[in-house]
């Protein structure tokens, strides 16, 4: 136990022990939720002490990064209609399955040649994928070490960039370009376009409302984002005003700060923090792409940015049609070089220019190195991910032509392009082409992650959806580590939310146990429908438990709600007008519902939670 101690000493601070038996109840009530689903009795003792020994020995990793590899392992046997002796490899085998959660397993798989059996059982199934990955998400720093490996591989993306592409790939690609986005872009997408600031954080540390007082605007934006129209959003400002603003060369520009995120723990996801100016011209050009390629006849439908629906429902049917394949693309964002990505808006060189000019060229690792970035945006940028998708796009257009011979028509393209799915690197290509189109996207510096994509079998994942023979099988994630008190608000809001969706997967032991360890804190949970604002329990039967009718009469509780946390954060003068012209022009009364949203902000991420009067439905 020591060891684990010493190796993740801040996920122990505190109440050290009480975490490690409360992973393991987590993991002990799965385990017999999943015998219960199952109609063979698959509960074995000798799994949970597997499981407490490999935590003493491993630690936090077991869970996080060793399971999520057997759950790799176990899709990949779904795939394969078996077991192959190089699977599994981490854990000892019985026969030709693992002897961990082998009564499972042998719900799945034949125990002696390791064939996948003719009817499965979809209950097991779930349950193996419920074990592996219930930890996989959990909001835990990594170890330095990962963290660095991660850093390296940001950079080594770059160097890859570089390597020439053969001169015939590129041809082709810059036809099937312009073929494909010839009409989708006009100069007047720069005057209808309206700015925006992100939510997110930039690279100067500026937030909330002060991101409306600039100071400081980059000479390439001028020609296409004039500082007196789109800054102050009124075509003359006062002299003080504008004389505050600092102009930069583009060699005097910050470079885009690198830092880590908590993804896994196996490593951490690389954003790219962009500076104020860049961010805020690259909202408008970004809501412009999206709208134009959601709205296009080739494209709509087929590229997507807020609907997941489209990509999820295309991998439940071919989970038992196995139509279409599932890819997954790692690093996705880094792999997209500048060259060809710009050359795909060269129909307009004007909006091209556009783009290139809120571009960031530079970027600030963790440890101070300056780079000079080969690859279009990483994430972060609000260009990303249109751009990204499409490139992916483009790529698959383009093999899908190879592969049956096509000339670059508009009649082709409509015809190859209508069975190809892309959100963000989420892509779904017809199941005869996907090792065609798989081979392309190499070419084009994309890296395919076999792990987490699907060509052969009955299993399929996408968008947040798992599927085996048109059944789901998607796990749920705890996200957090336990909740210690009151001040916990965070993880307390993530307990009752993953209790909840235990429970509506029938894995009630489960969800009682999460439920338990908050109402020690809380005190007793409402029941609750699911659109309520209060934290509770959401009833399979739809009947809230409410105590009074309040004066909107609607039924209400006295519940635990969340709410933000406001810090001061006032905004006068231009920028306050700017604010309230760019919500005015876009119609959206958000920044309206609070009265002094000129006076203070919400801290990003941070709630605390207010026992109130709540309405129960």
């Amino acid at each position: 136990m020591l060891l684990w101690l010493d190796r993740y000493p801040l996920f122990y601070e505190g109440s050290m022990k009480s975490h490690v038996r409360i992973l393991l109840e987590v993991v002990t009530n799965i385990l017999m939720d999943v015998s219960n689903k199952c109609t063979a009795d698959t509960f074995d003792p000798r799994d949970l002490i597997t499981v407490r020994s490999r935590l003493e020995h491993e630690g936090l990793s077991f869970l996080t990064i060793t399971l999520p590899s057997l759950g790799r392992d176990f899709e990949r046997s779904l795939a394969e209609g078996g077991i192959s002796p190089n699977l599994f490899r981490s854990f000892k085998k019985r026969g030709r399955i693992p002897a961990f959660l082998q009564g499972i397993f042998g719900c799945v798989f034949d125990r002696t040649t390791g064939r996948l059996l003719h009817d499965p059982s979809i209950e097991a199934i779930e349950g193996i994928r419920q074990v592996a990955y219930t930890f996989k998400k959990l909001l835990v720093d990594c170890a330095h070490s990962r963290v660095q490996e991660t850093i390296d591989g940001y950079v080594q993306c770059e160097q890859e960039l570089k390597e020439p592409l053969d001169p015939e790939d590129i041809a082709d690609f810059l036809a099937v370009s312009r073929a494909l986005w010839s009409t989708h872009f006009s100069v007047d997408m720069l005057d209808t376009g309206r700015p925006k600031h992100g939510p997110g954080a930039t690279c100067e540390r500026i937030s909330g409302n002060q991101k409306f007082n600039h100071r400081t605007w980059h000479e390439r934006l001028e020609p296409y984002f004039p500082l007196l129209d789109v800054a102050f959003s009124v075509n003359a400002a006062l002299e003080e005003e504008f004389e505050a603003v600092t102009f930069v060369s583009e060699e005097q520009e910050s470079p885009v700060r690198v830092i880590t995120v908590p993804k896994t723990l196996k490593g951490p996801r690389v954003i790219a923090i962009e500076p104020v100016c860049m961010q805020y011209t690259q909202q408008m050009l970004s809501r412009e792409i999206v709208r134009s390629l959601q709205t296009h006849p080739l494209t709509g439908g087929q590229i997507n940015f807020s609907d997941q629906s489209v990509n999820g429902n295309l991998a439940m049917t071919s989970s038992q049609t196995e139509g279409f394949a599932t890819l997954d693309l790692s690093s996705a964002s880094d792999r997209v070089p500048y060259s060809l990505a710009i050359r795909m808006f060269d129909s307009c060189p004007e909006f091209r220019d556009a783009i290139s000019a809120c571009r960031s060229k530079r970027a600030k690792l963790p440890d101070g190195r300056i780079l000079d970035l080969e690859k279009f945006a990483s994430m972060g940028s609000a260009l990303c991910f249109p751009v990204e998708s499409m490139y992916f796009y483009t790529i698959c257009t383009l093999a899908l032509l190879k592969k049956h011979e096509l000339p670059v028509t508009k009649r082709n393209l409509y015809k190859v392009a209508s069975s190809v799915f892309v959100y963000g690197d989420d892509i779904i290509v017809p199941t005869d082409a996907a090792v065609v189109v798989m081979s392309y996207l190499a070419k084009f510096y994309c890296k395919v992650n076999t792990d987490k994509s699907f060509w052969t079998g009955k299993f399929r994942e996408s968008c947040g959806v798992d599927a085996y023979d048109g059944e789901l099988v998607t796990p749920t994630y705890l996200r957090t580590v336990p909740p210690h008190d009151k001040r916990s608000s965070r993880e307390l809001v993530s307990w009752v939310a993953t209790s909840n969706l235990f429970h509506k997967r029938g894995y009630w032991r489960t969800a009682h146990y999460l439920k338990t360890k908050v109402e020690k804190i809380l005190g007793s949970l409402p029941v609750i429908s699911e659109t309520s604002p209060a934290m509770g329990l959401v009833s399979f039967m739809g009947y809230p438990d409410y105590r009074r009718r309040g004066r909107y009469q609607r039924p209400e509780v006295r519940a635990w709600v969340p709410r933000p946390i406001y810090r001061s954060d006032r905004l006068t003068g231009y920028g306050a007008l700017t604010k309230c012209l760019l919500s005015l022009e876009s119609r959206s009364n958000e920044t309206f519902t609070m009265k002094d949203h000129l006076s203070r902000t919400a801290r990003s991420g941070v709630v605390t939670l207010k026992r109130q009067w709540a309405p129960a439905a």
